[in-house]
């Protein structure tokens, strides 16, 4: 249905031709932004409501007051799926989570699964790839969360936080109020889970917009062949190499998933395109720039050294398997 109305807006009502470039990505922009918009929508709502049952001041008392055998690990990278952030956003929860005495192991967990797996990443790839591939990238991104913050936690990585963070915590008190929330009926908080669903869709339609314009622009006018040259399966490195060009960089799903939906398109490997995805998504300068207020330098190259490893032997699993 969707497809059908961007044809009649952009082929009977602005009168463009279906076999020009032109046509061609300015209908895939309407198609793509109409369908993105619709999923973000309702998969916000969705998890909206799981935020408002299980807030962020209850997650923190249940990690740090009860044994768990690792299983705040998985807690902890599930929390960062059901979060709409993206790397830059993440850095102020993660960093009242070391503040709070919260394991380092823990928060790192969070803070690997948070950009990556979010209601906008899967909003986008329901719709752009599908159940299966879209079922494998949110399982495998927060068993990377999980097993990453699990390694990071053993090796003991606690003397490499900044010197302000290791004030706080020693000067901190835990705090001996509970948290308690009123209850709520659920038609009654309805409405402003809705509110706040469309706040996420505004936050990120900025994001959206410029994201599926370079993805009609590549759509439409890169030539078939250009991406397969550098990025191909045949090339060994194309992972590796796709990784380190795009850590650099900083993009959100929003802005990215568009981007790798023209390149799949294009012939490019899924597992090549989703490792970049990974890369943009979750790692870049701006969080390491807005983690050096809680990190060492040493410790932010460890933690981004690690991710980039583990994305690119994602990559290559992605490949194998899809």
């Amino acid at each position: 249905m969707i497809q059908r109305f961007a044809d009649w807006l952009v082929y009977d009502i602005f009168g463009l031709d279906a076999s020009t470039a032109l046509g061609e990505a300015i209908n895939f922009f309407f198609y793509d932004t109409i369908k993105i918009l619709i999923l973000l929508f309702f998969i916000s709502v969705i998890m909206d409501i799981i935020n408002a049952y299980f807030p962020i001041e209850r997650l923190r008392n249940y990690l740090t007051s009860r044994k768990l055998y690792g299983l705040q690990y998985f807690f902890a990278a599930l929390f960062g799926a059901i979060t709409p952030f993206c790397s830059c956003s993440s850095i102020p929860l993660f960093i009242g989570f070391v503040k709070g005495g919260i394991p380092l192991g823990v928060t790192f967990a969070y803070l690997i699964t948070s950009p990556l797996v979010n209601e906008v990443a899967v909003a986008m790839f329901i719709g752009t790839f599908g159940l299966r591939i879209t079922s494998i990238y949110v399982i495998s991104g927060i068993l990377l969360g999980m097993v990453g913050g699990f390694i990071l936690g053993k090796m003991k990585l606690e003397p490499y936080l900044s010197d302000w963070v290791k004030q706080i915590q020693q000067n901190s008190t835990s705090d001996s109020g509970t948290w308690e929330k009123e209850h709520t009926p659920f038609f009654r908080r309805l409405p402003i889970i809705m509110q706040e669903a469309w706040g996420i869709v505004k936050g990120v339609l900025l994001y959206i917009l410029i994201g599926i314009g370079i993805g009609a622009f590549m759509h439409g006018y890169v030539p078939e062949g250009f991406f397969e040259q550098y990025m191909s399966k045949d090339n060994w490195f194309a992972v590796p190499l796709s990784v380190v060009f795009a850590v650099p960089m900083y993009a959100n799903a929003a802005g990215i998933v568009p981007v790798i939906e023209v390149f799949v398109a294009k012939g490019i490997p899924i597992g090549t395109a989703l490792a970049f995805m990974m890369a943009v998504v979750g790692l870049s300068l701006p969080e390491a720039t807005l983690l050096k207020k809680v990190m060492t330098w040493r410790l932010i190259g460890i933690f981004f050294g690690l991710i980039t490893l583990f994305i690119i032997v994602l990559g290559y699993l992605y490949n194998i398997m899809l």
